[in-house]
């Protein structure tokens, strides 16, 4: 159920709130390979109406703008980068705040709810380069791994534009957990999940297909070798009873002042960002 704060959808998009069906074997196969696609959770007139605002915001609040491409580091060329869109505008919250895709979250994590960590749009330029192999939850002062990011392309991704790719069950393993995304990561891990034998899976997302994965599962992405932007916007959710945990490194560090400050460590993370999204409590 919606929480207190939840905003409306406008009339015709209300797909963006309605329950989605995610069966027991999805369930499974999420938590055995650390992430999943799913498909049409979302339609030609949701992507529509949200991708405009989305890419508004993009372009507007661009990081990047002012430096050419080839001047950028790894990093830079990977994405445009745009956090915290709830709070730049109501449709962008109305689309963050979705009550299908933070129920999905729930249910995928097995949690009662599900708080928003943060939002943000990764826009990969046409040409825009490789996004290294990292893993999410390096940058989170969290205190169990129930963390999920929903991935949601606002057009179809194919190959030859950067779709995310996965570790299969690197979730369950100790690689790459100190390591912030950059070309050490990209090598280090790489090499890592060939000894390990484990699976890459590197897939083409359809209209309206949205993936979810762990905050420990290892991903990268392709470069953008076409001559559209690849749009996506992304939400990191976390249990509803998520502690917040002492930083072990600086990007925690700096996440936990940027983010969560009004939250000591081993309370909930019940600051002012981090609102419950969906929650059976609300039911």
């Amino acid at each position: 159920m919606a929480s207190s704060s939840q905003p409306t959808a406008p009339a015709g998009l209300d797909l963006i709130d309605q329950p989605y069906s995610v069966t027991p074997e999805q369930l499974k196969q999420f938590r055995e390979d650390g992430f999943i696609k799913l498909k049409d959770v979302f339609d030609q007139a949701v992507l529509n109406h949200y991708g405009d605002v989305i890419t508004r915001l993009t372009l507007d609040h661009n990081p990047n703008k002012d430096t050419p491409l080839e001047k950028r580091s790894t990093y830079g060329k990977a994405f445009i980068q745009v956090g915290h869109l709830w709070h730049k505008d109501a449709d962008a919250k109305a689309f963050t705040f979705s009550q299908r895709i933070a129920r999905i979250a729930a249910e995928l994590l097995g949690t009662r709810g599900v708080r928003l960590y943060h939002d943000q749009s990764l826009y990969k330029e046409p040409g825009g380069g490789f996004t290294p192999w990292h893993v999410d939850q390096q940058y989170w002062p969290m205190a169990s791994a129930r963390s999920v990011t929903a991935w949601i392309p606002l057009q179809p991704v194919p190959t030859e534009m950067g779709p995310l790719c996965f570790g299969k069950g690197s979730h369950l393993k100790n690689i790459g957990r100190d390591l912030a995304i950059s070309d050490e990561s990209e090598q280090r891990i790489r090499d890592a999940i060939r000894q390990e034998g484990l699976i890459e899976v590197y897939e083409p997302y359809d209209l309206g297909e949205v993936s979810f994965h762990y905050g420990w599962t290892l991903h990268r992405a392709g470069p953008n070798t076409t001559e559209q932007p690849r749009k996506v916007h992304t939400v990191i959710y976390m249990d509803q009873d998520m502690l917040l945990a002492e930083p072990k490194n600086d990007n925690q560090r700096g996440n936990w002042q940027a983010l969560t400050s009004d939250v000591k460590v081993g309370e909930v993370m019940a600051g002012k960002n981090h609102p419950v999204i969906w929650s059976l409590d609300d039911a």
